[in-house]
């Protein structure tokens, strides 16, 4: 059995290193991503949804060094689940109501924000890069 997710989306936040007590590295960051829609009144819904990303070894300290709030990401990976629920991590928030966190172990990030903080449809595609994206 095998599992992918891929999602694209923007950083909530500036990434945060650690390291586990055998030295290996590890970031954490969140990605936000957005669907907007026209509903049945002719208004515009828009519905955000949040995944904490980690990132292990030689790509956690890549994503520490490149990455910052706002970049867009495309991580690829698989859903990280509580042993517990078999689901998303549920937690109490600090009014006591119930949250839960989709959370990702990412195996590879792309990194689609230009490296000069530009808006990245302002900038020329590199010769032989397409525009569109492949899905």
């Amino acid at each position: 059995m095998y599992q992918k997710l891929m999602i694209i989306g923007r950083l909530g936040k500036d990434p945060e290193m650690r390291f586990t007590p055998n030295g290996q590295a590890v970031t954490s960051f969140s990605v936000a991503t957005d669907r907007q829609w026209t509903g049945e009144g002719g208004q515009q819904e828009k519905e955000t949804v949040w995944f904490r990303v980690s990132a292990w070894g030689k790509l956690a300290e890549t994503c520490n060094n490149f990455l910052q709030k706002g970049k867009l990401v495309m991580v690829e990976g698989r859903l990280q689940v509580d042993p517990k629920t078999g689901g998303p991590r549920i937690w109490s928030g600090a009014d006591g109501t119930a949250r839960a966190s989709l959370e990702v172990v990412a195996a590879t990030i792309k990194f689609l924000s230009p490296r000069d903080g530009g808006n990245a449809a302002d900038q020329e595609p590199e010769p032989g890069l397409s525009e569109d994206i492949p899905f």
